[in-house]
């Protein structure tokens, strides 16, 4: 399927004076279930490679939450989800390179997909480190928000009311702060030798250009985590794959190129 632009190419940042990035392209609101329906025809070509991730994306979590049971230590969970968002965007590189490969008429392999964890190394790790620095910086927000809450004697609904209210608008805050600098940033890294601050700045760019499609793309992405979540981490063997190839896809729509790409 011929990807052509829909409009010429934006790049709100550039026009503020603020740093040049890659410019994006304008998306429609149906564009998220397309990605969703090429994700999962890219699971049906490879199948193999596809369940060895996803069984990766859902052993992490589960193992986690073994840890900690059998421990009752749960101190160890900040350092596990650590490790987590350490190695999370480079089996997600994996995944990228997977329907990469298929886009270039390739045969997709594993030992290939592993090998693409190391193309921009050094930038991806960047990228890890500033998602665990959001991440501290998140609990420590909830933290404060916690001890600054008055205690009460009335353990009712209704007095935790503006407690949750708190909590929640500040959890909302910080995820679409997430959405922003995370939409693109890791296949951008991952197929252009690009440094970090040019893929964060093209991720907040092409989001901002397209705020209804990119809200609605994080709506199924955040159903998807609460879906493997409520299934103890079995959805994710074919959610993760899913929603991995889909971002591909997501990419490839919003991203510009300097040559019109083709995808079967």
């Amino acid at each position: 399927m011929s990807q052509h632009f829909k409009e010429t190419p934006r790049n709100a940042i550039t026009e503020s004076g603020i740093a040049r990035v890659i410019p994006c392209k304008e998306l429609d609101i149906s564009d998220p279930i397309k990605w969703l329906s090429l994700g999962f025809q890219d699971m049906k070509r490879a199948p193999g490679i596809s369940l060895f991730y996803g069984i990766m994306f859902a052993l992490i979590p589960w193992a986690i939450t073994a840890l900690v049971a059998m421990t009752g230590w749960h101190l160890v969970i900040m350092p596990a989800i650590v490790c987590f968002m350490l190695l999370g965007p480079f089996l997600a590189a994996g995944l990228y390179d997977v329907s990469w490969e298929m886009e270039k008429q390739h045969k997709p392999s594993l030992r290939h997909s592993l090998r693409a964890m190391k193309r921009n190394a050094v930038h991806e790790w960047g990228f890890a480190v500033l998602l665990i620095v959001l991440m501290i910086f998140w609990l420590r927000v909830a933290s404060l928000i916690h001890a600054l809450y008055p205690p009460s004697y009335d353990e009712t609904y209704q007095s935790f009311i503006p407690f949750l209210a708190v909590g929640t608008f500040v959890g909302m805050i910080f995820t679409v702060i997430l959405l922003f600098i995370s939409a693109f940033t890791q296949p951008i890294l991952m197929e252009r030798k690009v440094d970090l601050a040019t893929a964060v700045l093209t991720s907040v760019n092409a989001v901002w250009e397209n705020k209804l499609p990119m809200f609605i793309w994080a709506g199924i992405i955040f159903s998807c985590v609460v879906l493997g979540f409520l299934t103890a981490f079995i959805g994710f063997i074919f959610l993760m794959p899913l929603l991995g190839y889909a971002s591909w896809h997501a990419y490839i729509d919003a991203i510009t190129t300097k040559k019109p790409r083709n995808y079967v």
